[in-house]
């Protein structure tokens, strides 16, 4: 492919330790080696591009740098011949966005073993107001799913739910017939009151804060409430959850905005067996990927799914990262990467 120039969002460290980001050209050859080059229609902002573009080592090592975990298009050529120009795919996780030049830009390289052909029943749009959000969120609905977890076994909790990955959760749930327990992170009384209107709305029979399952008085168990419970934040929440899950019962785990450190002892796994098991939408093998975008755009693909969205443009991600690292962004948004 001949050396084309595009837009990008370019994060760069100055000679003071902090971090600007700004729309610049870049060229083609600039790009990273990789099978498939993918012109980008859309993409998303996560709180992990925030982390990304404001310096995080733990997420990018080096810079300047383009963030974005998520990207989706057409592909201009593959080098593996799995691909053919004009075919639509998308691409999220292993390390785009992280340390690979990522989708906030017109164009990406990649290796092709990252490349999922976009399913029948998705627009490109649609994969991205999804995302790593909505995949994460997916993956572990097929977790309780695959563990044997079915409608009718009681209240299903699901924290964070007035996030990405955890309203997704939620209304792929709700869509299959669970009854869903929405734990919403809101402190203040009025906002409370609005998004637990918004979160019944979407699918949650009832809507309680999170302080109800963020407890803190040291007990090593507590009163079993939950038959089985998605957890997207982590943290203390993640280990209330865990002791207070009924016998028998599974955990999933995917996020740690709460906190990365999970204080628990082993009584709720020897005295009620409860399971807890593991999301990872990053490294997940192609296999179940594939699986479980082939449910989003059919079985559990979501109705209206632009009401979880908002649309940007690439000039208009700086605000979105500034609310993301200000922990004051609700739901999707939507890259329009294309003017």
């Amino acid at each position: 492919m001949e050396n084309v120039s595009f837009r990008a969002l370019v994060a760069r460290e100055g000679e003071d330790k902090t971090f600007t980001r700004s729309i610049e050209t870049r060229n083609i050859e600039d790009l990273p080696e990789g099978d498939v080059v993918i012109r980008v229609l859309y993409s998303s902002v996560n709180y992990k591009d925030a982390l990304s573009a404001s310096g995080n080592r733990g997420v990018t090592r080096n810079f300047p740098h383009t963030p974005g975990i998520d990207a989706a298009g057409t592909v201009e050529e593959d080098a593996s011949g799995r691909f053919s120009p004009g075919d639509e795919a998308l691409v999220t996780g292993y390390d785009l966005g992280m340390n690979t030049s990522g989708g906030l830009a017109e164009f990406i390289r990649v290796p092709a073993d990252w490349v999922v052909r976009l399913p029948a029943g998705l627009t490109l749009k649609e994969s991205m107001i999804y995302g790593t959000a909505g995949f994460t969120a997916a993956l572990s609905v097929r977790r309780l799913t695959t563990a044997g977890v079915k409608p009718g076994d009681g209240e299903v909790l699901v924290t964070g739910a007035s996030g990405g990955v955890g309203s997704i959760a939620m209304r792929i749930l709700a869509k299959l017939g669970y009854t869903v327990v929405a734990a919403a992170g809101l402190m203040d009384e009025s906002e409370f009151a609005k998004y637990e209107k918004k979160l019944e709305d979407l699918g949650a029979s009832r809507v309680i804060p999170a302080s109800e399952v963020d407890d803190t008085s040291g007990k090593l168990m507590l009163k079993p409430v939950w038959p089985n419970a998605i957890d997207t934040v982590g943290g203390n929440v993640l280990a209330t959850v865990v002791k207070s899950t009924a016998y028998g019962g599974f955990v999933t785990t995917c996020g740690n905005a709460a906190g990365h450190e999970l204080d628990l002892n082993v009584y709720p796994f020897i005295l009620r067996g409860v399971s807890l098991l593991g999301v990872d939408s990053v490294e997940c093998p192609m296999e179940p990927r594939l699986e479980v975008w082939e449910k989003l755009a059919g079985e559990w693909k979501l109705d209206n799914l632009e009401e979880l969205s908002a649309e940007v443009s690439l000039e208009e991600v700086e605000e979105r990262i500034q609310l993301l690292l200000a922990k004051a962004s609700k739901g999707r948004t939507v890259v329009k990467i294309q003017p």
